[in-house]
């Protein structure tokens, strides 16, 4: 295939339209006002109302009632780092959130690290983390390593 030989996608005609031309004259049917309409807010330049706003009427979104607690604000985040990333360490050396921001393995620590068992761990490493999934923390005690949480 050739840049030549390129074409549109079959269906996509939209994308080949012209776009339509406002306020030229009356034979389009969108000249004058420009299929505006005659007066108010939304014919003027710059006018119309903000999304939600219903004439005066208490909006939809002030009708509903608002119940209930949502934890998002307070939920711990934490940095999740999975045992594949783990590889790049030596065998026998202690992982600690410190080491895995010097080596460029997580940016910042949030409200902690938790490991994942996403991958295979091939090294024997003393992994300390402030939360490990059960599988993670089989997957590194079945290699010979260590668990600690901090």
């Amino acid at each position: 295939m050739k840049l030549h030989e390129l074409g549109p996608n079959k269906g996509g005609e939209s994308r080949n339209q012209k776009r339509k031309r406002l306020g030229r004259g009356t034979a389009t049917g969108q000249g004058k006002t420009s299929g505006r309409g005659e007066n108010g807010q939304n014919s003027r330049s710059g006018g119309g109302v903000r999304p939600g706003f219903e004439g005066g009427q208490m909006p939809l979104y002030r009708r509903l009632p608002k119940r209930g607690f949502n934890n998002k604000r307070f939920a711990k985040e934490f940095v999740i780092v999975n045992l594949e990333q783990l590889n790049k360490f030596d065998e026998n050396t202690e992982v600690t959130p410190e080491l895995l921001i010097e080596s460029g393995v997580i940016k910042n620590t949030k409200d902690g690290v938790k490991v994942l068992a996403k991958g295979e761990l091939n090294k024997k490493l003393i992994v300390k983390a402030n939360k490990f999934s059960k599988s993670a923390a089989e997957k590194i005690e079945a290699v010979g390593g260590k668990v600690e949480v901090i």
